[in-house]
């Protein structure tokens, strides 16, 4: 059976730590999904980066304390460890979500036709 990786407990999450996971635009998109979908398998995410690129950034978000990586049979399930993040920054996962979801609403809207 595969080992569960190490995860900080909420009194570790460092506010550098978090606020750097989330400054990487993949990294963001990882945690926008987790949290409109709840939890996924880490092949979920693929699209977004080659594998060592992904691993990467999977393990910079689990040391931020922003995910939980726990093994299911051969799989890897991914999910966000929002109420930590809350209980240790309040509403600032909330506010970064925010934010993600207003960019990423106006990107659209500058890109629909008729608009230049």
């Amino acid at each position: 059976m595969p080992k569960s990786p190490r995860h900080p407990q909420p009194n570790q999450f460092a506010l550098s730590a978090v606020l750097e996971a989330l400054s990487d635009p993949i990294r963001r998109k990882i945690v926008q999904q987790l949290s409109q979908q709840g939890e996924r398998s880490c092949s979920t995410f693929g699209a977004y980066a080659s594998k060592t690129n992904l691993s990467y950034h999977l393990a910079r978000l689990r040391l931020a304390g922003l995910v939980r990586i726990r093994p299911e049979g051969r799989r890897r399930m991914l999910s966000l460890r929002y109420d930590d993040m809350e209980a240790r920054f309040p509403g600032l996962l909330r506010a970064v979500l925010a934010s993600a979801r207003n960019e990423r609403s106006k990107i659209k809207t500058s890109e629909a036709p008729g608009r230049g």
